[in-house]
């Protein structure tokens, strides 16, 4: 499974293109993908018009769906944080922690554009898609 980082989702529905947005075209019908509520969240939350909002959902809904928290995983975010911070490196976003989580615990590959998951690729063997 792989799940699909809100930052390639803007780049997509922006039309931006780069080799996450041209990987997720090619392979939007041919691979199993997925993201978390937070990422469904942060998506709509840039969306601008009602209209949009609704179109952006709809093609969202196509992929499977995984609820991103609870105790179990708030706890190993936080552990992944701190073991992280213990090695003088630095997580800018909470939420990027929880989904490195959610990758980290499901063992799912993770497709983004965000120079924080980088560190949970380096140090703790987070399994990312360079395509």
């Amino acid at each position: 499974m792989v799940i699909v980082d809100t930052t390639v989702w803007v780049d997509y529905f922006r039309g931006t293109l780069n080799p996450e947005t041209e990987w997720l075209d090619q392979e939007a019908d041919k691979r199993r993908l997925g993201l978390t509520d937070l990422i469904l969240c942060e998506v709509l939350q840039g969306v601008r018009s009602d209209r949009e909002f609704i179109e952006v959902r709809a093609e969202l809904i196509k992929f499977e769906l995984f609820e991103n928290g609870g105790e179990e995983l708030a706890i190993a975010a936080a552990r992944n944080f701190r073991n992280i911070r213990e090695r003088g490196l630095t997580v800018r976003k909470t939420i990027d922690c929880l989904i490195a989580a959610f990758c980290l615990t499901h063992g799912h590959t993770l497709l983004h554009r965000d120079r924080d998951f980088d560190v949970f690729e380096r140090n703790l063997g987070l399994a990312v898609l360079h395509p």
